[in-house]
């Protein structure tokens, strides 16, 4: 039997034994169900050091507005959404006032902000929907709020969990990024990771761990470079190694690894 022999890029140190050993580290063993939830734990005990204040950075002053800052924030800052909505207040105060407009009025105030358009048109027949279907208020519950026009399962449990006090998980692109990185979930699909989320943390610290995986994923774990030496979580978090690795060389691949 002829003896294989390593050719170029085979050896120790290359870049083709870099990247298994990039792959070795995420094939790691299995954690059991309760070893993860009491990682999870953990990691929302550090967060919680980190970022004791959970407040929602939209300016609202009732759940109406709330309602409204939230359905507008889709796919914008919310920098952004609080530069356009004091006007929109000012004009459209309650459900009633937003019905009886004209979408095209609403644009003119919302024109900077992504998808405006259909941003204005959604505005509009929520807020008739609130009006024909609910008196005027903005519904508490998950299936009720689902029922409204711009409202999905992350806008409705911004509502529950910080307007009505009902444990919600919040899965936008920071917490999708952080969850799947942090170990906690292997899908893509918000609505499965927001179900592995509360399977690992009991409903009480559901909206304020979201809520948090959010901030720390726009100031410390960003998406193309995350600061791991600087990172509160790096000893809970089984992506650190890949990360600080592949960043101590300079690779512009990190960016790829979620």
């Amino acid at each position: 039997m002829k003896e294989r022999v390593a050719g170029a890029g085979e050896g120790v140190g290359s870049p083709r034994s870099r990247v298994r050993s990039e792959l070795a580290l995420r094939r790691r063993r299995r954690e059991t169900i309760q070893e993860k939830s009491a990682r999870a734990k953990a990691i929302a005990e550090r967060l919680a050091l980190a970022y004791p204040e959970v407040k929602v950075p939209l300016h609202h002053s009732d759940i109406f507005e709330l309602l409204v800052a939230v359905i507008l924030s889709a796919q914008c800052t919310d920098e952004a959404v609080n530069k356009v909505t004091p006007e929109l207040f000012r004009r459209y105060p309650s459900p009633a006032k937003l019905a009886q407009t004209d979408s095209g009025d609403i644009e003119k105030l919302i024109r900077t902000l992504g998808l405006f358009r259909a941003k204005a048109k959604a505005l509009r027949r929520c807020a008739r929907q609130l009006v024909e279907e609910f008196g005027g208020r903005v519904p508490s519950t998950m299936a009720e709020l689902t029922r409204l026009a711009g409202v999905g399962r992350k806008t409705a449990n911004v509502i529950l969990g910080h307007a009505f006090k009902i444990p919600g998980i919040v899965v936008d692109t920071h917490c999708r990024r952080l969850s799947r990185r942090l170990g906690l979930s292997r899908h893509e699909e918000p609505s499965k990771i927001e179900r592995d989320l509360s399977r690992l943390l009991p409903p009480d610290a559901w909206t304020d761990f979201s809520h948090r995986l959010i901030i720390h994923g726009r100031r410390v774990c960003y998406a193309r470079k995350p600061a791991c030496a600087s990172c509160a979580l790096s000893e809970l978090c089984p992506s650190q190694r890949i990360f600080s690795k592949i960043i101590a060389q300079g690779k512009p691949g990190a960016r790829n690894i979620s």
